[in-house]
């Protein structure tokens, strides 16, 4: 009797975590962000993995059961399905539950209720440890190039396929099949053919994915509280709004470190979602507009500087010289457009820094000052330092920035303004000031005009 009451035990604890896990859904979404030194065709990564269904989790815990009792399957007693119900949801009735579509709040209680009343951890640590399974199993799946420059991704398994990509050192795919010795992968806009002598995958690709792999926190919480230690009475050092991703350089069980525009700081994991990103392949199409884009940005630097020799030229053999007032953009080409949204966003270095505002010289936040600076030109961005990692067109690094393009850091964001410098909402104790533009590790850099 005793045996049957503690495998009804073990059972009913499988049921309410694959209860929990059902609910909880089995998909991962991660997007990775531009990389400097890398081509920056687009750079969203999409990883899924589809959920491990109750009736298995219920078959393998079964056959694990009998194993352990040495009791033949047929010769084990099973409950009928009210049995199972009622075993598995203690706060079941004689009436049917309701299905989630129409009381999804109720039935997400009894799931939790039942999954805590059966595990000897906190709800939350179960939940995290599945998370962290399920990601381990989705970077089985990735093949990830480890080259000394790249790998062509080709139309069929040979070298006599046509190119149609290249997948750079540290870059990643998902994993289709495997044919004589080349792996067939999808990554972004392409799908073909890289050796597999080049790349790694399965086993060996779990490890080398947390190293090439970004951890990102993105906040779900309305306002988030970054602390100096990993503790709830520790000192507040900076907030966060919902939204905004923040780079996870520790992962310190219930704590994370993240990196803001204060500092290094700490978060709870309850209030951020974790996830990885990666860069991938880039098509031979997007190859050749970034070549042809690169190309046209070198003559216009061509000429932006040979006009700037003739207007110093012209400007030494006036009179009035010394009275001329140097631009505030010392240096950089780009467009007249950009030029005058650095120029316009400069004039209001020393206003303060609010928190949620959106004001030039009331007081904004970073994401605020660079949506009021591009208003006053008629583009409407976001209120968010993360959406802004999204908008208008890439630029393959910091060092091919322009003044008005936008500089996206972990949880923050500033606008370019030439000579390696940006201009910024950066702390409550700073107000908007101008800095050098990789005083912090850069994300993406973001062009409009």
């Amino acid at each position: 009797m005793r045996r049957k009451v503690m495998k009804a035990g073990k059972r009913t604890a499988v049921y309410a975590v694959s209860a929990f896990l059902l609910f909880s859904g089995m998909n991962i979404d991660v997007s990775a962000a531009d990389a400097a030194g890398l081509p920056a065709a687009g750079l969203d990564f999409f990883l899924s993995s589809n959920a491990t269904s109750v009736k298995s989790l219920k078959e393998e815990e079964d056959a694990n059961l009998n194993a352990e009792n040495e009791v033949p399957k047929a010769e084990s007693p099973e409950m009928d399905s009210s049995q199972e119900k009622a075993t598995a949801s203690p706060t079941a009735t004689a009436e049917p539950t309701p299905a989630p579509t129409t009381e999804p709040v109720k039935e997400e209680k009894i799931i939790e209720e039942t999954a805590i009343a059966t595990t000897t951890k906190p709800l939350n640590q179960v939940e995290r440890e599945i998370e962290a399974k399920r990601e381990e199993k989705g970077f089985r799946s990735l093949v990830i190039a480890k080259v000394n420059d790249y790998v062509n991704v080709r139309s069929m398994p040979s070298e006599e396929g046509e190119i149609l990509g290249k997948l750079y050192d540290k870059s990643v795919g998902e994993f289709i099949s495997e044919q004589d010795g080349w792996y067939e992968i999808e990554s972004g806009s392409v799908t073909g053919f890289v050796k597999a002598e080049y790349c790694v995958t399965g086993e060996d690709a779990v490890s080398l994915a947390r190293e090439v792999g970004t951890r990102i926190g993105t906040v779900n919480t309305t306002t988030l509280k970054v602390r100096e230690e990993p503790g709830m009475d520790a000192v507040v050092l900076g907030l966060v709004p919902i939204g905004d991703e923040l780079i996870v350089t520790e992962e310190l069980g219930d704590w994370v470190k993240v990196d803001i525009e204060e500092g290094f700081g700490y978060v709870s994991i309850d209030y951020v979602d974790l996830s990885t990103e990666f860069v991938k392949a880039e098509s031979k199409a997007e190859e050749e507009a970034r070549l042809a884009k690169e190309e046209a940005e070198r003559k216009a630097a061509q000429e932006a500087a040979r006009k700037a020799a003739a207007k110093n030229s012209s400007s030494s053999s006036s009179s009035g010289s010394n009275n001329i007032q140097p631009p505030v953009i010392s240096s950089g080409s780009g467009s007249e457009m950009g030029a005058a949204v650095a120029n316009f966003a400069c004039q209001f270095v020393g206003n303060p820094y609010v928190y949620g505002g959106t004001s030039l010289t009331n007081g904004a936040d970073c994401s605020g000052f660079v949506m009021s600076v591009y208003n006053n030109f008629g583009v409407s961005l976001p209120h968010s330092s993360a959406a802004d990692r999204s908008v208008g067109a890439s630029v393959d690094g910091l060092a091919n920035a322009q003044p008005g393009d936008i500089v996206c850091y972990s949880g923050h964001v500033g606008i370019y303004v030439g000579d390696g410098k940006i201009v910024h909402a950066s702390t409550s104790k700073t107000g908007i000031i101008i800095s050098n533009a990789n005083y912090r590790s850069v994300l993406s850099v973001r062009r409009i005009f």
